[in-house]
């Protein structure tokens, strides 16, 4: 193992997991092969001083079973799929339920929860592999997904690629928690978001298929705007997809937060579809969301949209989540830190 990767265990199955330290310049990054999840990650403030600026677990076996998926990555289907129910050429499969009556983030034992294979690592690159066997969590398919993530000057870039041995279906998405001061509530953090529309959700939190303006709404994230802003007017806070404007897999901004007491920004860059906000509305403070309260971070989740297998009209739209054998699933996320 390189200098910069440190052990910290076993998992009852004789797997080893620990963390690697990304350098450069401008970022200090730390990245554990457990869920491929972003563990820290720090940056200068405009006046020099260096802090992490993500929600790190308190002990480092947390990212074993990490209930609030904290810089995890978020599979084989992001976000929720309803009933845990989809057809797929025909066939009708059932996945675990985790969320009430539905499926979220690939399940009980998701990729978050997993072990991944450390390929490559270099002090300012590494990827994780992980293969996952037909019938996880009832997924039909082996598949076999590869992240790289990698720091370029102010960027730390996550490109995805995937293949399958079998017709399945595929959402991926890097789910950390930022809050760009590094603590308190992100009510006066400036956040902007590159959609006209937003998924209307149901009381479950998923889409009833209705495409809504955000024109006049608390959803009205076009121009920057604190996040605090209209929080009261939201249930509870916000945990929405947002349609980014411009071509379906073309590298765009997606949203750009920043915080103007600190001076950190933050663009995020997107060939996916959607991003889901999400404003950390079940942190209360225990060890499940590390110590942190409702509110005090928020989530940027680069991914298809939520409940797409069972809604036609968006893979029409957004492009299909299916995979299938001889394809190549990719997609890439880019995080551009700056200073106002």
């Amino acid at each position: 193992m390189p200098d910069n990767w440190t052990t910290w265990g076993d998992t009852a199955e004789g797997a080893s997991y620990g963390g690697l330290t990304l350098q450069n310049e401008y970022i200090r990054a730390v990245v554990t092969n457990a869920g491929a999840s972003l563990v820290s990650l720090e940056s200068p403030d405009r006046s020099g001083e260096w802090k992490n600026i993500v929600v790190t677990a308190h002990e480092r076996e947390d990212y074993l079973t990490n209930p609030s998926f904290l810089g995890a990555t978020a599979g084989r289907f992001a976000n929720r799929i309803a009933r845990g129910e989809f057809e797929l050429d025909g066939t009708k499969y059932n996945l675990a339920i985790n969320n009430g009556p539905n499926h979220l983030h690939g399940g009980e034992v998701s990729f978050a929860h997993q072990i991944w294979q450390l390929l490559s690592p270099s002090r300012e690159s590494v990827t994780f592999r992980l293969v996952s066997p037909d019938g996880d969590e009832g997924y039909p398919g082996e598949l076999t997904v590869e992240l790289t993530y990698q720091l370029k000057g102010r960027e730390l870039v996550l490109n995805y690629s995937a293949t399958t041995d079998a017709p399945t279906i595929l959402n991926l998405t890097n789910h950390t928690y930022w809050n760009l001061a590094g603590a308190g509530r992100i009510d006066d953090q400036l956040l902007q978001i590159s959609a006209d529309r937003v998924l209307e959700n149901d009381s479950d939190v998923l889409p009833t298929g209705t495409i809504l303006d955000v024109a006049g709404t608390p959803w009205d994230f076009r121009t920057p705007k604190p996040i605090g802003k209209d929080l009261s007017e939201t249930d509870g806070g916000y945990d929405s997809c947002f349609l980014i404007s411009g071509a379906n897999g073309s590298l765009r901004t997606a949203a750009i937060a920043s915080d103007p007491a600190s001076g950190r920004t933050m663009e995020v860059l997107t060939t996916e579809p959607g991003i889901q906000l999400y404003t950390a509305n079940h942190f209360d403070g225990t060890q499940a969301s590390a110590g942190w309260e409702q509110h005090t971070s928020f989530c940027l989740e680069c991914q298809h949209l939520p409940d797409s297998p069972n809604n036609p009209e968006f893979e029409t739209e957004f492009g299909s989540t299916t995979l299938r054998p001889g394809e190549t699933y990719r997609q890439t996320t880019v995080h551009r830190f700056g200073i106002s």
